[in-house]
């Protein structure tokens, strides 16, 4: 039976592999259309909520007295839920207003979100 200790070099070199073919597929040149117009650039595939609740913990995050830490985000077909406890009513509002904000974002369930005081 080998140890860890014996398996940590194939492991390490297994990781280190795998980052590298990760990198050198994510590097590929994206597909250029032929026409390089503005409205190439626009998208009419649907927001998932996966990357709404991304957006909306990063504008949580730089919202002014939100600690973003507290607050868990969860969305289920563009409905969010924000729970957890802040400090003040006005940095929960502002939490609601910062959910509201993201694209995509149907309806903000903040039943859960309160505040200490």
């Amino acid at each position: 039976m080998k140890t860890l200790a014996s398996r940590f070099p194939t492991l390490a070199l297994a990781s280190i592999l795998s980052l590298g073919c990760a990198a050198a597929v994510s590097a590929a040149p994206a597909p250029v259309s032929p026409n390089n117009d503005e409205t190439d650039m626009k998208s009419d595939q649907p927001v998932t909520d996966t990357w709404i609740t991304t957006k909306v913990k990063s504008v949580l995050a730089t919202t002014d007295g939100v600690k973003s830490m507290d607050v868990s985000v969860k969305t289920v077909d563009g409905v969010v839920t924000l729970t957890g406890v802040l400090a003040t009513d006005v940095a929960v509002k502002k939490a609601v207003a910062a959910a509201e904000s993201v694209k995509g974002v149907k309806k903000v369930d903040a039943s859960g979100l309160k505040s200490k005081e």
